[in-house]
């Protein structure tokens, strides 16, 4: 069953929610989206008050503090965080650990957000947990959000199972993320750049700072190499709560190359050096140029992990790494016509997509099935959009208040690009408009948002379902 949007969107007042009583999973999902969600909700209707950290401390106080039972790894940036949880995970997997995984959002099954060891949480725990957490919610003033109850009851799953570690990924920022009440064995910065600017600012070192908000007292950082301004940024947060931070390829030795090998096809390589490891010449396991800077962060977290008691063979750290996979992301999900889906969701991302797409999906023509949120950099993702697609669709997800009208997709995109387009009014109109404009030797590439790509993956299962044994 696949999750329903929600129905109704509710503000985060200070009146109590009345009791609920969960008991199927359907009533635990719909209970869930009934609570105010900021990721789909537009960023005029976003209640400031929901950024405390104190509302998401009394909420687990009223659970016991589960999040004070586990260690964890704290990952915030703009890009590539997904991709850096999942090696860190993969490594620490690799080495026999029961390793928490809390990620976010979730492309078709709600489940997916919380993992131990690649398993999502199983329906009843997930129902028994989703109840117990709207039990404690109810006995608070305030309403907490859908993330909220959602990073709670990861925690309270993470504990339940006595996980040796879990890696938390944060949802938004940092500094006032609800995920950011733990005190974990590393933090860690992936690229930055421009994103959700009407809540963490509108220049790159305000950016920064909001994710620096994740160092902790004591606890090493780890952050990619950035641009001078976000790296003196972070220097500064870092300097000021007394995190020490290293920076991959200043502080800690790093290289990378880029070539095709037999094997593998074409594949990054990376070089890391630190007075407790020495890894050469290691494949970076996901496509794309750019996954050698996340794998190089993730390495130098697994390294500091090292250190805080863990046993991490380098063999097997690396034959964990070896195994990595995120769904999503340059995903191939259907080979006739070829449709590979990303969920590239600001420009930075779509640059990434645009350069490594050809390299690891080579095509004769490509036609873009795009759909993003209003409230990013709207205009700079349709310019990265037009370097890559030689046809357009615009169409949007369901259920998301935040999607941008196709149609002023269509006309912003021909204002700036004075390409042809077409407009879809859903994702299975869009894939019929795109499968009957390619040939075999071209591609359909989905992207722009995490939830078009989720609401394609499930289109396709549906299709799966359908066909012919």
């Amino acid at each position: 069953m696949s999750d329903a949007p929600p129905r109704t969107t509710r503000r985060t007042g200070t009146a109590a929610a009345p009791p609920v009583e969960i008991t199927t999973f359907p009533n635990a999902v719909r209970y869930l989206y009934d609570r105010a969600d900021i990721e789909r909700q537009r960023a005029v209707a976003i209640d400031r008050s929901a950024f405390k950290l104190e509302r998401m401390q009394e909420l687990l106080a009223l659970l016991g503090n589960p999040h004070l039972e586990i260690r964890t790894v704290h990952v915030a940036g703009t890009v590539g965080k997904g991709s850096t949880c999942a090696m860190i995970a993969h490594m620490l997997r690799g080495c026999k650990y029961a390793v928490g995984e809390y990620t976010s959002p979730h492309l078709v099954d709600i489940r997916e957000r919380i993992q131990i060891n690649g398993q999502m949480i199983g329906r009843n725990d997930f129902t028994e947990g989703v109840g117990e957490v709207a039990a404690a919610a109810a006995k608070l003033k305030f309403q907490p959000t859908f993330f909220e109850l959602v990073t709670a009851l990861a925690f309270k799953h993470f504990a339940e199972q006595a996980v040796d570690i879990a890696v938390i990924e944060v949802g938004l920022g940092g500094r006032l993320d609800c995920t950011n009440v733990i005190t974990p064995e590393v933090s860690v910065i992936t690229t930055i750049d421009y994103d959700h600017m009407h809540l963490l600012g509108r220049t790159l070192p305000e950016i920064a700072r909001e994710k620096a908000g994740i160092f902790k007292p004591g606890v090493p950082a780890i952050s990619v190499e950035q641009t001078p301004e976000v790296d003196a940024a972070l220097r500064e947060a870092a300097e000021k709560v007394g995190a020490p931070l290293s920076v991959v390829n200043k502080e800690i030795e790093f290289s990378y190359r880029f070539g095709a090998a037999q094997a593998r096809g074409p594949q990054s390589r990376v070089c890391l050096f630190t007075p407790t490891s020495r890894f050469e010449h290691v494949g970076v396991p996901l496509p794309g140029e750019h996954q050698a800077l996340n794998c190089g962060v993730a390495l130098a977290a697994v390294d500091v992990l090292k250190g805080a008691g863990y046993d991490l063979p380098d063999n097997l750290l690396l034959e964990g790494l070896a195994t990595t996979k995120i769904p999503g992301r340059m995903e191939l999900v259907w080979t006739k016509p070829r449709i590979l889906v990303d969920g590239a969701h600001n420009p930075a991302a779509l640059t990434t997509l645009m350069k490594c797409v050809g390299v690891h999906a080579p095509y004769d023509s490509m036609v873009c099935i795009f759909g993003c949120c209003d409230d990013k950099d709207v205009d700079a993702m349709l310019d990265r959009v037009a370097l890559g697609g030689d046809k357009v669709i615009f169409t949007r997800a369901k259920g998301i208040a935040r999607a941008a009208d196709p149609e002023d997709l269509q006309h912003r995109f021909q204002e700036r690009s004075g390409k042809m387009s077409q407009v879809a009014k859903d994702v299975g109109e869009a894939l019929n408009l795109a499968s009957r404009a390619v040939g075999r030797d071209d591609l359909i590439c989905v992207t722009g948002s995490f939830y078009l790509v989720g609401e394609t993956k499930k289109y396709l299962a549906e299709l799966e379902k359908k066909r012919p044994a």
